[in-house]
């Protein structure tokens, strides 16, 4: 008799009544924090989960003031410890425990008090509650004050109402938990970038932190002044209706910048709203010239925000930086009246209003029409100069780059997964083969992709972007992050510039770093480049191995090792084991994220360093050497 080749085996593992659990409290938070708050994180990036855990705060801080409860909102950070302290109606006492700690229990999911929410799924603070180490919290309503404190999650003391003089409203102490996140340090620049987010959508928001006062007059005006790290080639153009908000201008940078906004989240992934006004002031601008112009030379070097009220929005994770609605509202509420902007699309309602809007605006302003039309035919004459060999270069790049000897691919990729892979997805850049080689094979296969260079890259400062098609290597790398187009098909989360410690090294990591920013500045904007931190010594003893990454380090290393620990200076990547390097590319791995601001005049120092005035740079460096007189 033939074996029945769909018979089934004995299972390995037994699955019985045990197996079943029903997870009380908040466990089910500490268990899976990604599916709250995304990724974890150590600090190091403004997307890292303890900052995730602070908005979640803030967000309902934000709604008591946009229902006109509270004009100000006091943040305080002390260690790994924050406290946030707003001043609207303070939490319904009775039901205060079970609002910060019984997940969907909330008062956003009627619209009647909380219209136009960021958060209504009952989640936010519950999980900020649950993966923390300590949490209090305090609400303050006609003159009593009620208090409880809860440890990861569980309540340990309730406190007994009191009388209080202080005013109504609500305080949050809490310090994120480190068996959740391990070692992490808060940024402050991180946390101050975030309090300005919040000013430049609400004004009249006063946000104190740490006694520094963050406020915004002109809302996304302002945003656009301080975000922008190239001179504007026309006066930002600012405009306002109910429920929406816009801004823009051209630069001469090369992509298109955007910002976006719902109900006060900044929604860093963009969303229906984002893909709206992309579209359609595109189209508002082409139809105002009546010309045949790309829509692609209309948007290059555009810089725009746009801020939207929707009624019960649909994001598209927990963490609510992508808009899913396609509706401004739903069609009633639960008493069965019709909502403001019922049954319009949010792709309506954008395009009608920037239709209007900035029609009347180019209309009335023909100078700055004049200015703009004249960048979308520079744009114009630059695409059709590169036409031909972009062409090619494209196809080249199609036909053997993401099979060449250069990639080394990875399974996940940013925009084709879901969930927290999609987040992990990286690519290092290395320097040679030796380099790539070690990395190659210590990496994970499922979300790390490895690019090698060849040597030192071109200096791509004050040249246009023809020479990207033109340069094999400079090619390749664009078809490899697949950012042409703008990074809507950008393929790693992160992109990881891993050079040598040395003085090579380091020249590599300017040109890299040079040619993301002549012609992909968004890329490092958004916070998707990173320099990756290698120890430069391996001090160990027969019972165990230090690794670190500066002399401090080494030092300390070596007076906790003795007698006699073996020392060793890594020169290059290529020098580290593949079995070592794991150490280095896995969950500690130290990444430096290269941020961009007005205040770093980028122009400026790109023109100084990777320019053509070799003369000043010589005489800098003779001005500013350092001799290491110990050196043998």
């Amino acid at each position: 008799m033939e074996n029945d080749t769909t018979a089934q085996t004995t299972p390995t593992v037994k699955y019985t009544e045990d197996e079943i659990r029903t997870l009380e409290g908040l466990e089910h938070v500490r268990l899976r924090p990604g599916m709250y708050i995304g990724k974890l994180g150590d600090g190091n990036a403004d997307d890292d989960g303890i900052y995730v855990l602070l908005k979640e705060v803030i967000d309902n801080s934000i709604d008591e003031f946009r229902m006109r409860c509270g004009s100000s909102i006091d943040i305080k950070l002390n260690d790994r410890t924050l406290s946030i302290r707003d001043f609207g109606r303070g939490i319904p006492q009775g039901k205060m425990i079970a609002a910060v700690s019984v997940m969907n229990t909330g008062g956003k999911y009627d619209t009647k008090a909380f219209q136009k929410s960021v958060g209504l799924n009952g989640v936010g603070t519950k999980a900020v509650n649950a993966l923390s180490e300590h949490f209090t919290v305090k609400s303050f309503r006609d003159g009593m004050v009620k208090q409880a404190d809860f440890e990861r999650g569980k309540l340990v003391k309730e406190y007994d109402l009191e009388p209080t003089s202080e005013k109504n409203g609500t305080l949050v102490v809490f310090t994120p938990d480190e068996e959740i996140f391990g070692k992490y340090a808060f940024r402050t620049e991180y946390i101050e970038k975030m309090l300005r987010n919040y000013t430049y959508l609400n004004t009249g928001l006063t946000l104190v932190f740490n006694g520094q006062k963050f406020v915004s007059r002109n809302g996304l005006l302002d945003l656009l002044q301080d975000r922008s790290t190239s001179d504007p080639l026309y006066p930002i153009v600012h405009l306002k209706g109910d429920d929406i908000e816009i801004a823009f201008t051209h630069s001469d940078q090369y992509g298109e910048e955007y910002y976006s906004f719902v109900n006060g989240q900044n929604t860093t992934q963009g969303g229906t709203h984002q893909s709206a006004l992309r579209e359609h002031l595109a189209r508002t601008i082409k139809e105002y010239y009546n010309k045949n112009f790309e829509l692609a030379d209309i948007r290059s070097g555009i810089v725009a925000a746009i801020a939207i009220n929707v009624i019960e929005p649909t994001f598209e994770s927990q963490t609510k930086i992508k808009l899913g609605s396609t509706n401004m509202a739903p069609d009633k509420d639960s008493e069965g009246n019709p909502y403001q902007w019922s049954g319009i699309s949010v792709n309506k309602f954008v395009g009608d209003f920037v239709g209007k809007e900035v029609d009347n605006y180019l209309h009335k302003n023909p100078m700055m029409a004049e200015t703009l039309l004249k960048k979308i035919i520079d744009s114009e004459k630059e695409r059709k100069a590169i036409a031909g060999v972009s062409k090619l270069a494209r196809e080249r790049a199609k036909k053997v780059s993401l099979h060449n000897k250069k990639l080394r691919d990875c399974h996940v990729h940013y925009n084709d997964a879901k969930g927290d892979l999609r987040e992990e997805s990286c690519i290092f850049i290395t320097e040679g083969d030796s380099a790539s080689g070690s990395i190659t094979k210590s990496r994970d296969v499922k979300t790390q992709a490895v690019f090698s260079l060849r040597g030192k890259p071109h200096n791509c400062y004050g040249e246009t972007k023809k020479v990207v098609y033109e340069n094999e290597e400079l090619n390749y790398l664009q078809a490899a992050l697949n950012i042409e187009d703008g990074l809507e098909g950008l393929r790693y989360n992160k992109v990881i510039i891993a050079t040598d410690a040395d003085v090579d090294g380091m020249h590599i990591r300017l040109l890299m770093m040079t040619y993301f920013l002549q012609f992909f500045p968004d890329l490092v904007k958004k916070g998707h480049v990173y320099i990756l931190q290698t120890p430069l010594f391996r001090v160990r003893n027969k019972k165990e191995t230090r690794y670190c990454y500066t002399e401090e380090e080494r030092l300390a290393a070596i007076e906790e090792l003795k007698p006699a620990p073996e020392i060793t200076r890594f020169k290059g990547l290529g020098e580290i084991s593949p079995d070592e390097f794991k150490h280095f590319i896995g969950k500690d791995m130290r990444l430096d994220q290269i941020s961009l601001r007005k205040e770093d005049a980028v122009a400026d120092l790109l023109a100084f360093y990777m320019g053509k005035n070799t003369p000043e740079r010589q005489e800098f460096i003779v001005e500013n050497l350092v001799v290491d007189l110990d050196e043998p």
